[in-house]
């Protein structure tokens, strides 16, 4: 399944991609094939990001599995579900929380600003056996008027406080007046301005702290954020 607009980073990123790693990630009882570059750094030599910087101070983040990513799929595996319902991953990356959601029993669009993440998102879907989801480019700042769920995915997405505003309206915008938003952080500098700007914008939250392992055995705490109207 292809992103449904053209990419905002030219999909000619793909030539500086290199190698592609496939790692085995555990998420309690569940065992999933994860793939994604190797070695990122030749895409910040590669004009279209160059380009993107200046413009919009992109960065290709996606490229690796954040431990963020890891806690909000252990959050997604723990969570009671009712089949079907439906879900939108923002800022998806490689996909891997919308995977378990899509493990779950979910409804899943994978949303992300990168058309590359998408793909790479869609491959590891259907590299786990999953082939009915949806994948939409998505900029934050600007979504579809149409686009609705009951819940909202986002893992690490809160790296710049300008990043803040516009994420918390897109939320407001997606999300069902009954459903809710989980977000997961590494409690970076922005995150003390994220609950005064949730308190702000009259979403409640409760906050709980999660961890993750990462192949190198090191362990990380992070917060999960549980957001409704």
């Amino acid at each position: 399944m292809e992103p449904s607009s053209p990419a905002p980073v030219p999909e000619s990123l793909w030539d500086q991609l290199g190698p592609i790693e496939r790692e085995k990630v555990i998420v309690d009882d569940l065992v999933l094939a994860i793939e994604h570059p190797q070695e990122s750094r030749g895409l910040l030599d590669h004009p279209a990001v160059h380009r993107a910087y200046v413009q919009d101070e992109y960065m290709p983040y996606w490229t690796e599995l954040w431990p963020a990513s890891r806690m909000l799929a252990k959050v997604i595996r723990r969570e009671t579900w009712t089949p079907g319902t439906t879900v939108v991953e923002i800022g998806c990356g490689l996909g891997l929380p919308g995977i378990v959601a899509l493990s779950m029993g979910l409804s899943v669009t994978f949303t992300d600003y990168d058309g590359c993440a998408l793909r790479f998102a869609a491959q590891n879907a259907r590299l786990n056996g999953f082939t009915d989801f949806r994948c939409l480019q998505l900029d934050w700042r600007n979504p579809p008027e149409d686009l609705s769920a009951s819940v909202i995915l986002a893992a690490d997405i809160v790296y710049e406080t300008r990043h803040v505003a516009p994420i918390l309206t897109c939320i407001k915008k997606i999300l069902d007046p009954a459903g809710f938003c989980l977000l997961t952080d590494l409690d970076r500098l922005p995150a003390g301005f994220l609950a005064q700007a949730l308190a702000e914008e009259g979403l409640k939250f409760t906050t709980s702290i999660v961890r993750a392992g990462e192949p190198s055995g090191r362990r990380l705490r992070g917060t999960l954020y549980r957001i409704t109207r």
